[in-house]
Parts: C-alpha cells; sequence; structure tokens
C-alpha cells in the first residue's frame, strides 16, 4: 500500500522545490530590504534569486562568494571611480582593464563567482556616475552592499530551512567545482574582447546620449560567461545565442510584469502575486533539460526589476524597457567586436560545449 508521503514525494520533484525554494527568498529578500530602507529593493531581490542553490552549502558558499566580490569592487570603485570618472580617456582603458581581468577570473578561477561581482560592482557604479555626475558615491556603494547581503542573508536562511525539512525527503546533489590550472589563451582572448567593449561604451556614451548605460554593461559582462570549451577560436556563436535568449525572456518578463502593473494599478498583493509568479515559472524554465535555459533567467530578472519597485505605489513599465535598451545597446556593442575576430580568426575543429551553469545575470 502506497503512503501518502510516498505519493507525495512522486507528485513533487527537485526541480518544483526549487522552484519553491526561489519564491520564498526573493520574498523574504523583499522584506528584509523594505526593513533596512533599500533605495534598490529589486537589488536584494536579484540576490535572494541567483544565490540560491539546491544544496545548503552550495547556496552558502555561493552567497560569500557574491557578497565578498560586490564589497571588494564596491571599495576598488571608491578609488578608482573619483580619477577616472571624469575623463573618457582615463575612464575607457580604466574599465577595459578591469573588465578584462575579472571576466578572464570569471571564466577560468575556482572562485568565479566572487571575480565576476568584483567587476559588476566597478561597471555598474562607473557607468551610473558617468550617466549622472551627481551621484553621491559613497552612498550609492554602501546601499549596493546593504541589498546584496540582504537578498543573501534571505537566501541562506530559506536554504537552511529548506534543507531541515523538505531536502531530506528532495535531497538535491552539490555540483562539482570549476576552475582550471594555468594559463588559457583563448579565455583571456575572450575576456579581453568583453574588456575591449566596456571601454567603447564608454567612448560612444561620451560623445552620445546613450541610454541605460549600465544595464548595457552588464549585458556585455553577462553574456561573455560561456563555458571555456565552447569559445575556441571564437566566441561569437554562444555569445550571440545568448544574447538572443537574453533579449527573448527580458522581453517576456517585460510583458508579464506589464500585465501585472495594468491590472495591479499599484496594488502590492497582486504585484506580490505577479512576483511570486513568474519567479517560479522562470526557475522553472531555466531548471530545464533544454538549451534555452537562459533565457528563463533573464523573464525572471525582468519580472523582478519591474515589480519589485522601492515603493509599490511607483511602479511602473520604466525599468523593464530600460534593461531591454540596455541589451539592445550592449548587444550593438559587443556584437561587432566579435564578429570582427570571428570573420578571421583562425579555425579550429569545434569541441563539445559544456551545458553551462543555469542562471548567470
Amino acid at each position: 500500500m502506497t503512503t501518502p508521503l510516498a505519493s507525495l514525494r512522486r507528485r513533487i520533484d527537485v526541480r518544483t522545490i526549487d522552484d519553491a525554494e526561489c519564491v520564498a527568498s526573493v520574498l523574504l529578500a523583499i522584506l528584509v530590504a523594505q526593513a533596512i530602507g533599500a533605495t534598490n529593493v529589486s537589488w536584494a531581490a536579484f540576490a535572494g534569486y541567483m544565490v540560491m542553490r539546491g544544496h545548503l552549502l552550495e547556496t552558502v558558499q555561493r552567497g560569500l562568494l557574491r557578497v565578498v566580490g560586490t564589497l571588494a569592487g564596491g571599495l576598488l570603485a571608491l578609488a578608482a571611480i573619483p580619477l577616472i570618472a571624469p575623463h573618457w580617456w582615463l575612464a575607457a582603458p580604466g574599465i577595459l582593464t578591469i573588465g578584462t581581468v575579472t571576466l578572464y577570473k570569471a571564466i577560468t578561477a575556482k572562485r568565479a563567482y566572487a571575480w565576476l561581482f568584483v567587476g559588476l560592482t566597478f561597471a555598474m557604479v562607473l557607468y551610473d556616475k558617468l550617466h549622472d555626475p551627481e551621484i553621491p558615491l559613497a552612498s550609492f556603494v554602501q546601499t549596493r552592499i546593504l541589498e546584496t547581503v540582504a537578498g543573501t542573508a534571505a537566501c541562506v536562511v530559506v536554504s537552511l530551512l529548506s534543507a531541515l525539512t523538505l531536502r531530506r525527503l528532495w535531497p538535491a546533489e552539490r555540483n562539482a567545482a570549476t576552475g582550471i590550472a594555468g594559463w588559457n589563451w583563448p579565455a583571456f582572448r575572450h575576456a579581453a574582447q568583453g574588456g575591449l567593449a566596456l571601454g567603447l561604451l564608454v567612448m560612444v556614451s561620451a560623445w552620445f546620449d546613450v541610454p541605460a548605460l549600465s544595464a548595457s554593461a552588464i549585458t556585455i559582462m553577462a553574456v561573455m560567461l560561456v563555458p571555456l570549451s565552447g569559445i575556441g577560436a571564437s566566441g561569437f556563436v554562444p555569445v550571440s545565442w545568448r544574447l538572443v535568449y537574453r533579449l527573448i525572456g527580458g522581453l517576456a518578463g517585460a510583458i508579464f510584469a506589464a500585465a501585472f502593473l495594468f491590472v495591479g494599478a499599484g496594488s502590492a498583493p497582486l504585484l506580490i502575486l505577479g512576483t511570486a509568479l513568474g519567479v517560479a515559472v522562470g526557475r522553472h524554465i531555466e531548471n530545464g533539460d533544454h538549451a534555452h535555459r537562459y533565457a528563463g533567467t533573464q523573464f525572471t530578472l525582468a519580472i523582478l526589476v519591474t515589480l519589485v519597485p522601492d515603493s509599490y505605489a511607483g511602479a511602473v513599465i520604466t525599468p523593464g524597457l530600460e534593461r531591454l535598451a540596455g541589451t539592445l545597446v550592449g548587444m550593438a556593442v559587443i556584437e561587432p567586436v566579435l564578429l570582427l575576430w570571428h570573420l578571421f580568426a583562425p579555425r579550429r575543429e569545434k569541441t563539445a560545449a559544456e551545458r553551462s551553469e543555469p542562471g548567470g545575470i
């Protein structure tokens, strides 16, 4: 005779448990960020979503790496940006160098996630400063760190509670550690192309009024994070596919969020419901056994940036549209850089590409 517990375990799989953990983590991150008076609550929600992994130890490690990387990137920004931001001819080589180093380490290092957030945090602060020179740098960096800590803490709490309860019935395997030993030329070349695109973005913004600068920089760094085995002689193809998935996921998420904004009209319960549903759907897509998992991540992040405002009464579609604009601008900058190398790169035998880790930015 089948027991009720055995029947339940057959009906609910590990993937569904992961969806539920992410929803709980995001909602708790929003609550914590609101409680501490964060000025960008959606960034805390981002951390609450992106840090979550099925195994508690992996969640804790990922959270620590995100916090350490954000802190290091913020301190680097405080030291360097006042010197380089007023002059594009200093800012461009500065972000080129930092972007190249951090992207290379994010692709090859054992603590890749921390290196990624060193570069991302520095880039976000720099491009926001270029867009609005009057931004108070110290408080801006401080709130980024606080939001990251709030989201990470919420995620760890949910993961711990799940490990003591649900994960006893639906355990998750811990992913193997990544990283390579020694120098890798293809990875450096690929990272340098990303750094060059970041430098070009500074130069273009000095001459033209470019929208969504920070989102554009995030796009460039995010889409360049492809598995090392997939880079080969040219990263043009895998990066282009990530751009396509980023655009499709972001557009779908913006449409989903717009529907709840229209129906909710500033109603916090409806917007929270939309957030929970969007996170569950996006995570379910992200955890699927298919090639377009990255679209699921972008679907979720587009919803979070739109449906998680600092004040629900002031919720608007603008952040979602700015994220889409950042994807398009980032695409317009990185694609020519990659295509130029792709056309003249020496051809090598294709290698089987690894599946990238679910998630990404």
